[in-house]
């Protein structure tokens, strides 16, 4: 039996690329391999973070990408936590893909830290992180207060990326059809920004960024896709938006502009 679910799982992971839906190149790819054997360096060359301190704390849950566990976003709960936010993760551990189950229980997760907290919260998801967020958002808008995603892969193809082969390996169904059904491009019923980065080498730019109608911002952030957990300029940016100033707000409109040309 065991041997049987490996064939099934292997021919996923075997499955040829849609024709026509990108993926970025090789090269940016192996740009992420090295920012995730050597994170120290990308930091100090980026230099002292400049993190936004906000006039209305907010309480924050950080949601990992797909294969990650909460300690890879440490950095920036570290850095949001001292600026003054109130800080948890997903509570649910490795993130290992989509399930009916691991989806009921962070809808469980939101309700109770927004109860506890006496206040809504903002979820901050990484990657497929940030596909769950959205969808919580739409099940739970009386607790999710706004939408952060970070390389999310929610709009166009879902197999715009270079780790959906892994993803069919590990999770066991194809990232078209996850075993919680939703349309992943709608817009969630909060305010939603989504921040991508053109040096992403994972998730195709249009793929995380979006098309207007389907989040309310886009904002680009100069780090790899695996550096949104932990890079300084991924960590500014959530805190420019945490912040909520009418300047931070400003600058998300102009990256939104800039970006919907993408889409024509």
């Amino acid at each position: 039996m065991l041997f049987r679910e490996w064939q099934r799982r292997q021919s996923l992971a075997l499955r040829p690329q849609p024709d026509g839906v990108p993926t970025p190149s090789s090269r940016m790819l192996l740009k992420e391999l090295a920012s995730l054997a050597a994170p120290a360096v990308f930091r100090m060359a980026y230099g002292k973070m400049d993190i936004a301190a906000p006039e209305r704390p907010r309480a924050v849950m950080l949601l990992p990408g797909f294969g990650s566990h909460p300690w890879r976003m440490a950095p920036m709960h570290k850095a949001l936590a001292e600026a003054g936010h109130s800080v948890t993760d997903w509570g649910l551990g490795w993130n290992l893909g989509a399930s009916e189950d691991r989806f009921e229980r962070l809808l469980s997760r939101i309700r109770r830290v927004s109860r506890a907290e006496g206040r809504k919260i903002t979820l901050v998801g990484w990657s497929l992180g940030g596909v769950f967020a959205r969808e919580a958002a739409k099940r739970l808008p009386d607790h999710v207060e706004m939408v952060i995603t970070m390389g999310s892969p929610f709009s166009g193809d879902m197999h715009g990326n270079n780790g959906w082969r892994i993803y069919h390996a590990i999770a066991g169904h194809p990232v078209d059809e996850p075993p919680v059904s939703g349309e992943f491009a709608a817009k969630p019923p909060v305010p939603t920004v989504a921040m991508w980065s053109a040096q992403d080498g994972v998730v195709h730019r249009h793929c995380a960024c979006g098309k207007a109608g389907e989040r309310d911002h886009a904002m680009s952030v100069r780090c790899t896709h695996m550096g949104f957990a932990w890079h300084p300029a991924a960590i500014e940016a959530v805190s420019r938006v945490l912040a909520g100033s009418p300047e931070s707000f400003t600058h998300l409109a102009t990256q939104q502009k800039s970006r919907d040309k993408l889409d024509s």
